[in-house]
């Protein structure tokens, strides 16, 4: 896929950013060996941050914004993006089969990934970087400091030699993450600053659950906030507890969800507070569980409770 995706031409302008950030631009390619039915052999998704902002697949052939993209004008040209994802389509699954055919296996049902990108903070390049994995295994990787190619399994060792049969190709792929990719982040930013930026505060709930003879588990979830980072924990007189997180994860709407449990004795009838601090708030939330079965909140008036 190298060659196709590095022989861009720069037809990026200038763009003013003020002194913020981190924003990241990546891309995530898949390639299937043999998809099942109504599975595209093949998906691209352009990510700003964490939000897919475009999609290409080998079915509908068109790459096309998704999510509050598709309501803004001018940030592509969609029908020149989806010639473009056309190539790197082929090129890419090209490269798919010589891994099979370098295992013998080409009959087999494989997977091939690769993901790309860079990153801006306060209007500088801050990172790059570009890797390939097969069947869910690191596959190569490119080094822009060599710069070359890194085989990180025995069978990468071919696809290094055809990358870099041409030197050119090399040269392209350190242009792409240095100078191509962060100038089209700073582009696509002229047109959603306003949207990665934002902050939303999450909306909490309690809930009780216990089994007779049974501890009681209590569940604080916190949903609906933007960005994802947000900090979830228990406390008992001023102490933080041990407890179960569910991690942050997508809630389908661009913001994402989490959770926390924890257990609490049947004769515990001491208060247990969910302590919440997210960007969104303008200070920390605590959150009570009380006997008439009504969650409190405290401090910040400006999320919800249930």
């Amino acid at each position: 896929m190298v060659p196709v995706l590095l022989s861009l031409p720069l037809l990026l302008g200038p763009a003013v950013l003020q002194e913020t950030g981190p924003y990241s631009l990546i891309f995530l390619y898949t390639g299937l060996s043999r998809p099942s039915k109504g599975i595209p052999r093949f998906q691209a998704t352009a990510f700003l941050n964490d939000q897919a902002f475009f999609h290409y697949d080998s079915n509908s052939r068109k790459a096309e914004p998704v999510g509050p993209w598709s309501q803004v004008e001018g940030m592509e040209d969609w029908e020149k993006e989806s010639q473009l994802q056309r190539a790197r389509e082929e090129i890419f699954l090209v490269t798919l089969k010589d891994i099979m055919d370098y295992y013998k296996d080409s009959a087999g049902s494989h997977i091939f990934q690769g993901m790309f990108g860079c990153e801006l903070l306060n209007n500088r390049s801050n990172g790059a970087f570009w890797r390939y994995a097969y069947d869910g295994q690191d596959f190569i990787e490119f080094n822009k400091e060599i710069p070359a190619w890194i085989p990180l399994v025995p069978a990468a060792e071919n696809t290094k030699l055809k990358w870099e049969a041409e030197k050119v190709y090399t040269q392209r792929a350190k242009a792409y993450l240095e100078e191509e990719c962060p100038t089209m982040l700073k582009r696509y930013l002229n047109y959603s600053r306003s949207h990665l930026d934002r902050k939303d505060p999450p909306t909490v709930t309690i809930t009780s659950r216990a089994a007779p003879g049974r501890n009681r588990t209590f569940k604080c979830l916190a949903y609906d906030f933007y960005p994802q980072g947000i900090s979830l924990h228990w406390n008992r007189a001023g102490k933080m507890l041990a407890s179960k997180s569910g991690g942050v994860f997508p809630n389908g709407n661009g913001t994402y969800l989490s959770w926390v449990e924890v257990e609490v004795p049947p004769q515990d009838k001491d208060p247990y507070f969910c302590h919440i601090e997210h960007s969104g708030l303008s200070q920390s939330l605590s959150v009570q569980w009380d006997d008439t079965k009504k969650a409190k909140a405290e401090s910040n008036p400006a999320t919800q409770s249930q």
